[in-house]
């Protein structure tokens, strides 16, 4: 196979992380007879294709393939289209993502800015003919109109391509109808900006005005003849974008949906469906309070269902808040120091799982992707299960050790299952506990093996996988240690699942002891380990430095060569280890990293660290660059390497270049890697690739280590 003279580091970047090939993005249609989902024909190929698979006969077919529908051409994407796919972290290309009628017969899917829709029964796609470039269309419930957004406006048109319209259009450059706007986008997971009524007369249409957003300029220095790309971005204690909603007709009448938005200034979650009114959950900017809100169509006046305080931050799930099929809300709460699923007045779970999220509320039942909560026992670190829960009781559906994910519709069940002994994902489709089909995984296999042992580290068990060098034995002593963290909010390290550890463990292979420790402050534990950190983020340092220490007593770690590597907050991490704790690091990789908290946005850094403007000292205590950090003696100045995406419009490169101008500053050694092109993802092949490499030497130079 070609595959198997790929180095790591060029397969792990050709195929895109191992995610090309991979099936995603499942429905199931309310009769159970069909499973819908994308997936591109190889580990190599980026254009996903829309497919179906027969649930009767086990068969599977292409729905839509892009290429025929672009008959050979190349796929052209607007500005707005990838920033889309940026927010999301979507890096493949085709049709990547789709929606789909309340029977799942019409799917609507984006391509090269175009609206396209394909029978899923007749097997049939075309373009409807609409003007563009057109973002994140969708069927009504009815399957007999099609929404989509172009050029900031809401319209829609038949789905034979008749009566297009617009219903909602733009006042001005700075308005926009059915958008998310950036925040709801990157930090509240609320991707889209428009919801259908169940009848199919009406949408709930969002209108952002982001005219007091300030602005930024994202240049390519690469490309100086290049105009610099402006943003609105809404950095910590600056103005958000103003959202309103509005009930809105398909000839254009429409009502304001009414709130108190000047308390309640975020728009979190949009529920419609007909088991109930429209459901809103709006946060307050501290996020210590919110309302779940029930709409009155007619008058767009709202009444509250429920409200929700928290003296630290209240966090946001996926798939609530949601009506139960009898009336009564569906949310996931805080209670009693657990993560708990809540429907009407009743807690239907304990302290025993940490529920994670809401996957489908059925009749009898709700299915839930839960961890296990409070202090998880050692053999459960890194899983994530899928439960069936009623009031009778909580059940298991997934089985085995690993991480697993489900769908739901018509009596069957799609079963996303990945584990530490095996590379991918399974996909087994499942009805009254029988599999009855099984979706292909076309990923490539990675050319080598995750050895990962999970464990756990410190008197606060920390959560950690370690990983030693493939071929290690015993009298090879003691060896220089990586830590790999991510190691803050919402990001998950330590999984029983085998890919997330490939690199590594190819770091592993290259002669080093790897540890990821998620510490406080990661998800997947309980409310209290993930809001121990309000104020501080130092504390997930603290809680690196004692995961290290505590393997070091049952694993072969020398202390007296540390690294740390990381992008995003683990990059903030990273430069927090040397430039806070010399004595424990001795180098970093630090990618992306955010130097200063005031110019990250609002919805994130807030939550955290409070108004900057009332709380300076906070941000203070929390930035990269400090007096005393900076003043430490010359002997235990440590190496760093920063590497920071040109083109990132999260983590703007200002943070890596302010950060490396007070280190130049203070006379503190240090290399600056600019990545031209990239953003805040790596997706382009040669610098995935040589990215990997160039760490590598870094650390071995930094720690006085042979070349390889």
């Amino acid at each position: 196979m070609t595959s198997q003279k790929l180095s790591f580091p060029r397969q792990h970047a050709r195929t895109q992380r191992f995610t090309l090939g991979a099936p995603r993005a499942f429905t199931v249609s309310p009769d159970g007879t069909r499973v819908v989902f994308l997936r591109s024909d190889s580990g190599t190929d980026r254009t996903n294709r829309l497919r179906v698979l027969d649930t009767r006969t086990g068969e599977e077919r292409v729905a839509a393939d892009p290429e025929a529908l672009l008959g050979g051409s190349a796929e052209k994407l607007s500005p707005q289209e990838r920033a889309r796919r940026e927010r999301v972290r979507d890096g493949s290309a085709g049709i990547v993502g789709y929606a789909v009628d309340d029977a799942v017969e019409l799917a609507a899917f984006a391509l090269s800015g175009k609206v396209y829709v394909a029978e899923l029964s007749a097997g049939t796609a075309r373009a409807l003919p609409v003007p563009g470039p057109v973002i994140d269309p969708r069927p009504s419930p009815d399957g007999r109109l099609v929404a989509y957004v172009t050029r900031g406006a809401l319209r829609v048109v038949g789905a034979q391509g008749d009566g297009d319209r617009a219903v909602a259009e733009p006042e001005d450059p700075n308005t926009s109808y059915g958008l998310a706007e950036f925040v709801a986008a990157e930090e509240m997971s609320r991707y889209r900006g428009f919801w259908w009524s169940p009848e199919s007369d009406r949408l709930l249409v969002a209108r952002v005005d982001d005219s007091a957003v300030q602005r930024w300029w994202i240049a390519d220095p690469a490309h100086p003849g290049s105009r610099p790309a402006e943003v609105g971005y809404p950095a910590a204690g600056t103005a958000n974008a103003e959202v309103r909603l509005f009930v809105t007709d398909l000839d254009g009448g429409r009502t304001e949906v009414v709130w108190d938005r000047d308390r309640f200034p975020y728009l979190a979650r949009v529920h419609w469906s007909a088991h109930g009114a429209p459901l809103l959950l709006v946060q307050a900017r501290d996020q210590r309070s919110q309302l779940h809100l029930a709409v009155d169509t007619e008058s767009g006046a709202t009444r509250t269902v429920h409200a929700d305080e928290d003296e630290i931050w209240l966090d946001l799930f996926a798939g609530v808040p949601a009506w139960a099929p009898d009336g009564r809300l569906v949310r996931i709460a805080d209670e009693g120091g657990a993560r708990v699923l809540s429907v009407g007045d009743r807690l239907l779970t304990g302290p025993r799982l940490h529920v994670v999220s809401v996957l489908d509320i059925g009749d009898s039942d709700i299915l839930v992707s839960a961890t296990a909560g409070g202090k998880a026992p050692d053999p459960e670190t890194g899983q994530t299960h899928v439960y069936r829960v009623n009031e009778l009781g909580v059940e298991r559906v997934s089985e085995g050790v690993g991480v697993h994910s489900a769908v739901r519709a018509g009596g069957v069940t799609v079963l996303v299952s990945a584990s530490p002994e095996h590379p991918g994902s399974v996909v087994r489709v499942v009805r009254d506990g029988r599999r009855i089909a099984t979706v292909a995984n076309l990923a490539q296999e990675p050319v080598l093996t995750a050895r990962v042992r999970l464990t756990e580290g410190g008197a606060r068990r920390i959560p950690c996988a370690v990983l030693l060098p493939t071929n290690y034995v015993e009298s090879d002593g003691p060896l220089p240690v990586l830590m790999d963290p991510y190691g803050g909010p919402h990001g998950r390290r330590v999984v029983a699942a085998h890919n997330p550890h490939l690199t590594s463990q190819w770091f592993a292979d290259q002669g080093f002891a790897v540890v990821v420790a998620d510490g406080r402050g990661t998800p997947g534990r309980s409310p209290g380990w993930e809001k121990a950190i309000r104020d501080d983020f130092v504390l997930t340092l603290d809680d690196q430095v004692d995961a290290l220490h505590a393997l070091a007593e049952r694993f072969p770690l020398d202390l007296s060569k540390v690294a740390m590597r990381g992008w995003s907050y683990g990059g903030y991490l990273s430069a927090l280890a040397v430039l806070r704790r010399p004595d424990v690091f001795h180098a970093a990789v630090v990618g992306a990293p955010v130097a200063d908290w005031r110019l990250y946005d609002t919805h994130y850094t807030e939550r955290y660290l409070g108004d900057p403007a009332a709380r300076p000292e906070v941000y203070a205590d929390n930035a990269l660059v400090t007096d005393e950090g900076l003043s430490r003696p010359a002997g235990t100045v440590r190496p760093m390497m920063i590497v920071h995406g040109l083109a990132d419009d999260n983590v703007v490169v200002a943070h890596a270049l302010r950060l490396s101008s007070a280190l130049l500053s203070a006379g503190r050694p240090h290399e600056v890697l600019p990545l031209s092109g990239v953003t805040h993802m790596t997706p382009q092949e040669q610098v995935a690739e040589n990215l990997l490499l160039l760490q590598v030497d870094f650390l071995r130079r930094s720690l006085g280590l042979p070349r390889a």
